[in-house]
């Protein structure tokens, strides 16, 4: 939660958020790289969490009773994408412009994993690996339109922040094709069963670390090969540390196989020696991931606010300050990147009392509605 406000961050922030992509080592530096790579691992993890979750709700459910909610939720959360996100990037209450991105992701596989959690769970692994390792199959047929292949398909798999109009001054922008992070969700679901209350914690220590080191070793032995795993391939650039740049810049709309294994990778070994892990840093961070989706949807508002400020103070109008198409911010507005460091952990600060009162509400009460937030 706290690394995914980084990004947020430079999106609003950064002169050069909107000029120069972060991940293309032509144009950016090492740390401008890092700052935008490290976040690579908030969205596939959020995905696969969430599968993991669903598998021990469902421990004290019903099959019938699981998948209803996670329909049921999985709508909710598309709602939410569509109606508050929206707002709280773009300001915009007339919504010209709808952005379909990672809750929305989270929401469709919620609808589907909602549909294959009455399946036996070694059918559902299997249908899970299927998406992650095959997906990228699509990539070819994709190339050979010259990524021009249409809504529906941009929606299921290829898009890449590809804008549709739908009425007059109104668009949907769709950041998330559902299908990878289906399948995330899905393999997310099946590893729920090690954390059964009868899984030995150490045998389960070494299912995460191997299963975890062996995505590592997948990822840099494919990436290597480089002819299959990510439709963008590695090249030699400049020098040795810019060409490892390109070795690491995987796709991450949609998530190629190389952005999954690199991602949910390290963060498999990450859990199992962290399992056990309890001090007060580690305290302070469980009080952000408990209400995940209160400080998601807060954050975005928090972080445009104080942009649209920033940028009164900097002499720009609020005429100009406010705009409500993407990219939902003045190109020319901007800090350097030490600039946006301060201002993200200005936001994590903020964030933490009002995830603290907030998680201390649901602690106390029990409304059925808390659950869906």
């Amino acid at each position: 939660m706290v690394i995914m406000a980084l990004d947020h961050v430079r999106d609003f922030f950064h002169n050069d958020a909107y000029i120069h992509d972060p991940l293309n080592p032509q144009t950016t530096t090492p740390i401008l790289f890092f700052t935008r790579w490290i976040t690579h691992f908030c969205a596939p993890v959020f995905l696969f969490l969430a599968g993991m979750s669903s598998y021990l709700m469902g421990l004290k459910m019903t099959k019938s009773q699981l998948s209803i909610f996670l329909i049921k939720r999985g709508c909710w959360l598309i709602f939410i994408e569509i109606a508050i996100i929206t707002l709280a990037i773009t300001f915009n209450p007339l919504y010209n412009v709808i952005i379909l991105q990672v809750i929305w992701a989270i929401g469709i596989s919620m609808i589907i994993l909602g549909l294959l959690v009455r399946l036996p769970l070694t059918v559902i692994l299997i249908i899970g690996c299927m998406i992650v390792f095959g997906h990228n199959l699509l990539d070819y047929p994709e190339a050979v339109h010259n990524h021009k292949v249409g809504f529906l398909w941009d929606l299921v798999h290829n898009s890449n922040f590809a804008v549709y109009s739908y009425l007059r001054n109104h668009a949907i922008v769709i950041v998330y094709p559902f299908l990878p992070w289906v399948g995330i969700m899905s393999l997310g679901y099946c590893m729920g069963k090690l954390f059964e209350p009868s899984v030995n914690a150490l045998w389960r220590r070494k299912v995460l670390i191997y299963t975890g080191s062996g995505l590592v070793v997948l990822f840099i032995l494919v990436r290597w090969i480089n002819e299959y795993g990510n439709p963008v391939p590695w090249s030699e650039q400049r020098n040795g540390l810019y060409t490892f740049l390109s070795f690491l810049n995987v796709n991450k709309y949609p998530p190629s196989l190389m952005y999954i294994a690199i991602t949910i990778g390290p963060a498999l070994i990450f859990l199992g020696l962290t399992e056990n892990l309890k001090n007060k840093i580690s305290s302070i961070f469980i009080v952000y991931g408990r209400v995940p989706f209160f400080y998601y949807v807060i954050h975005f508002y928090l972080i445009h606010t104080l942009s649209f400020i920033a940028m009164l103070l900097s002499g720009i109008s609020a005429k100009d300050a406010w705009v409500p198409n993407f990219p939902f911010r003045p190109k020319e507005f901007g800090f350097d990147l030490w600039g946006v460091y301060l201002v993200w952990i200005l936001v994590v600060l903020i964030m933490y009392p009002l995830c603290k009162k907030y998680n201390g509400y649901k602690n106390t009460h029990h409304n059925w509605w808390l659950s869906y937030l």
